[in-house]
């Protein structure tokens, strides 16, 4: 199995380095939000740090939305899918995989952007701290959380406005405890609470939802 999921995960980082363009893709989507801000609402510094946390967050929230599409469609166009769902080895397991490999081709640099984005809104490093702990627990959140919306629609011609109605009420806890804890940081306040909350979120995603990836996935198939 762990051969499995090592080949699955291997070829997908090939595929998407291969296609280069669409890899950037979400990542100027992030960053380009990010920088904009301050030219369309104001420089002020004072302003900046006070709507940083849900600029960033937002941004990261969005990119990661806008990089979910193509996570099951390339598969299901030339039938590996299908040789997915008639493999031996657990399903779950593979979803699991091509979901690992989603988040280190997008999750992963904007996870490594953000300081710069943060150093840039005028962030606090306490909250640049802070801000770097949630990604690091909330992107892949996010990439599990949006697997299986787009398990759930991968059959259907144009399913990213259903995509974002399915998935984008499951974001919002997430959203507003990252933020609420990067704020907390900046004013030096505790964030425990926050962290345990989306720790516990996460360690609940990669129980439940490859199991549901893959039950999805089944009935997109069908």
């Amino acid at each position: 199995m762990f051969q499995a999921f090592k080949a699955l995960m291997k070829r997908d980082l090939l595929l998407a380095f291969r296609h280069r363009g669409e890899l950037a893709n979400p990542l100027l989507f992030f960053f380009m939000i990010v920088t904009l801000f301050p030219l369309g609402v104001s420089p002020e510094v004072t302003l900046l740090r006070k709507i940083a946390p849900g600029v960033i967050w937002i941004a990261a929230l969005l990119a990661a939305l806008f990089s979910l599409e193509n996570l099951f469609r390339s598969d299901f166009e030339d039938g590996a899918l299908e040789q997915m769902l008639l493999s031996p080895q657990p399903l779950s397991l593979l979803v699991l995989a091509k979901v690992l490999a989603h988040w280190l081709v997008s999750g992963l640099p904007m996870l490594l952007l953000a300081p710069l984005l943060g150093l840039l809104l005028a962030m606090p490093e306490p909250a640049i701290a802070a801000l770097e702990l949630t990604l690091a627990i909330g992107t892949p959140l996010l990439s599990l959380i949006g697997a299986i919306g787009v398990a759930l629609t991968v059959g259907l011609r144009r399913g990213g406005v259903l995509l974002t109605l399915l998935i984008m009420p499951l974001y919002i806890p997430v959203l507003i405890f990252a933020t609420n804890a990067v704020t907390a940081a900046a004013a030096g306040m505790p964030i425990a609470g926050q962290i345990y909350f989306l720790a516990s979120l996460l360690v609940l995603a990669l129980t439940l939802a490859p199991l549901a990836i893959a039950a999805a996935l089944r009935i997109s198939v069908s």
